[in-house]
């Protein structure tokens, strides 16, 4: 692939100075296409203000790839991280609930921490559905969306996530439930509260 450019030169024709176009021919290398890059939109990097207070501001996200647990099958689990304190909110849900369903976990957050003045989370289809923006309307709370390589929005949900993955797979690798001394049956739902303790101490 080349690129024409046409430049002026001047020239002497016996006693004049006239000026004639040069066409030169220049290649232009396509750098895509030699290093077998692929073109990436980084979309636009968000500002997040620090909060001065616990529970201003909070990332939330899902972990999904979970085996069925417990009577209710639960295959996921909502995580809210308070962004002042580090300190992480685990909720067993699962992965096809709806922005409602979402929303009624949700109202079981609040009522202990209070709104919130901004949530990070990913464009997941409950976090920019209808219901869930006009919800946070009326509360007066602002919707970040994270975008890909982008680890300071986001790096702190991933990094929370993936411990608490870590987790709940060393709990599975001896079984999907066991009993206890006493008889009763423990799931990896079950377990969250304990799990969610062993993270913050």
């Amino acid at each position: 692939k080349t690129e024409h450019l046409k430049k002026q030169r001047t020239v002497h024709g016996g006693h004049l100075r006239e000026k004639k176009p040069l066409n030169i021919a220049i290649p232009v290398i396509d750098a895509k296409k030699q290093t077998g890059v692929q073109e990436t939109n980084l979309g636009l990097m968000i500002h997040i203000q620090e909060p001065k207070f616990p529970w201003e501001v909070v990332h939330m996200d899902w972990v999904t790839a979970l085996p069925p647990s417990g009577d209710k099958r639960y295959n996921a689990s909502l995580v809210i991280i308070d962004r002042y304190s580090k300190t992480p909110i685990f909720l067993p849900c699962h992965k096809d609930d709806t922005a409602m369903d979402t929303a009624l976990l949700w109202s079981r957050v609040i009522s202990h921490t209070g709104l919130f003045q901004n949530i990070i989370s990913d464009r997941d289809t409950k976090s920019t559905s209808a219901l869930w923006t006009n919800l946070h309307r009326l509360f007066g709370t602002k919707l970040s969306f994270s975008t890909a390589y982008h680890p300071k929005t986001d790096g702190l949900a991933e990094r929370i996530i993936q411990t608490l993955e870590s987790m709940i797979r060393r709990f599975c690798a001896y079984g999907l439930k066991f009993q206890d001394s006493d008889g009763f049956t423990h799931y990896w739902c079950s377990l969250i509260p304990a799990l969610e303790m062993a993270y913050k101490t």
